[in-house]
């Protein structure tokens, strides 16, 4: 169930601290009524982790609602790229070369496309993303050697962390290579990253609750 009034007082601290905030509401792992429900309530981005289960929630609902937009915010596998630009208009999880040279297989579809590499803010090792080290080159790979239309980054900080101070550092990571558009905070730190310029806050338990078995 999607929680309307949470949605709102989400909306009231993004318009009183940072209104270029946006909300991405994740829906992985609820079913298509409480995507509805979101609908109904004003939300028009939403992120998905798994391209099959995409396909089968939003298909139809993109058809029907125009400005809708549907965002990979999950791990990409090589194989399901092609299925996933046909459905997904923002991937944030942009994070090996391998990915980049499948993507650019299809270069008629990457126009409207666009993309945030994902950062391994951390170092963990359970953890996907480019090393802030190796970032810079990752960029230009993917920028002017691919034409990718890289927009910005994104990261999930260490649990047991502080994330301002990672929220920070991706802010400083992006704006010393020209990128200014960040996807970073989760239900847990949304509050911080709305405060530190977040162009996506990733929100799905404080919105859907608990996830289900679909």
């Amino acid at each position: 169930m999607f929680d309307h009034k949470k949605y709102e007082e989400i909306l009231e601290y993004i318009r009183k601290n940072n209104k270029l905030s946006k909300i991405v509401a994740i829906s992985k792992n609820h079913p298509k009524t409480s995507v509805l429900e979101a609908i109904a309530a004003g939300v028009r981005v939403f992120g998905e982790n798994r391209v099959q289960e995409a396909e089968i929630k939003f298909a139809e609902l993109l058809k029907k609602y125009s400005d809708i937009s549907l965002h990979l915010t999950g791990p990409l596998q090589t194989n399901k790229v092609k299925q996933a630009l046909d459905i997904f208009s923002v991937f944030h999880t942009l994070d090996r070369e391998k990915l980049v040279n499948e993507f650019s297989k299809y270069p008629d579809m990457l126009a409207s496309k666009e993309f945030f590499i994902q950062v391994n803010i951390g170092k963990e090792e359970t953890k996907s993303g480019v090393h802030p080290e190796n970032l810079n080159d990752f960029y230009i790979y993917c920028k002017n050697k691919k034409q990718l239309n890289i927009i910005g980054l994104m990261c999930i900080p260490p649990i047991s962390e502080d994330s301002n101070f990672h929220f920070d550092l991706l802010k400083r990571m992006g704006r010393k290579i020209g990128l200014n558009r960040f996807s970073m905070g989760m239900s847990n730190d949304y509050k911080e990253a709305i405060n530190l310029d977040s162009t996506y806050i990733r929100l799905g338990t404080v919105l859907f609750g608990q996830r289900e078995k679909l």
